[in-house]
């Protein structure tokens, strides 16, 4: 079964989670500060994370981005923060989803699952349109063979995207697959992801406009007018 790291600082969080993960058959390993868990995410490599931003030796997102320098494990934040700023800004830094305190049992197990269910590769076929190339079964991007870094929820929002090649994706849409049905009031997400993967698949030298942004409707993966479509 996956390995789950939690990262909090609280002893009652920590036996909460420890009791729920294991029910579902996970086992957990915990932390309770940040250079603890980062220690044991990189001695130990989780399937994924669990991380409090308010820890008592490093703020949770400097632990946050230390982690993204070399770790693609999913990161499920859970904290009291519960503006949409502090949630852009824990998204921005690499984290896959945001839940609060005090939080709902079953809607967080439900979110793991489906961060786990994301980060697990499928036997699929590879999707080409001009220089963009996504292999399935592996899990990689790259623009002209040149490899373009994605964490697991980019990605996934880029799967989805080229499945759909040529289409509107809806926010809704989106939300639902990326993240599961709870997550599809939460078009913050979207506008995040999309700019942080538009970014990277330029920086490869892919034009931006290849992912074009209708308004107030969804997302479209446009084909290279250069070359016939090939879809998934």
């Amino acid at each position: 079964m996956s390995r789950i790291l939690i990262i909090d600082d609280e002893p009652q969080i920590q036996r909460l989670l420890r009791l729920l993960l294991e029910a579902e058959g996970y086992h957990v390993a915990t932390a309770a500060t940040g250079q603890e868990g980062l220690i044991e995410a990189a001695s130990r490599p989780p399937d994924a994370i669990i991380l409090d931003l308010g820890l008592p030796d490093i703020d949770g997102l400097i632990v946050l981005s230390r982690l993204r320098e070399w770790s693609h494990a999913p990161i499920l934040i859970l904290s009291v923060l519960d503006s949409g700023e502090d949630k852009i800004k824990g998204l921005d830094l690499g984290a896959d989803d945001y839940v609060t305190k005090p939080f709902d049992s079953g809607e967080l197990l439900a979110r793991l699952r489906v961060l786990l269910r994301r980060a697990q590769p499928l036997d699929e076929p590879v999707f080409e349109s001009g220089a963009l190339r996504i292999d399935f079964s592996s899990r990689s991007v790259t623009v002209d063979a040149t490899h373009v870094a994605l964490t697991a929820t980019e990605y996934s929002l880029l799967r989805v995207l080229a499945r759909h090649a040529g289409r509107i994706v809806t926010h809704q849409q989106l939300l639902t697959a990326v993240w599961g049905p709870n997550a599809a009031g939460q078009a913050d997400y979207l506008r995040v992801f999309l700019s942080h993967i538009r970014r990277k698949l330029h920086a490869a030298g892919l034009p931006k406009t290849r992912i074009v942004t209708e308004s107030g409707i969804g997302y479209r993966l446009a084909h290279d007018p250069s070359s016939p479509p090939k879809d998934a």
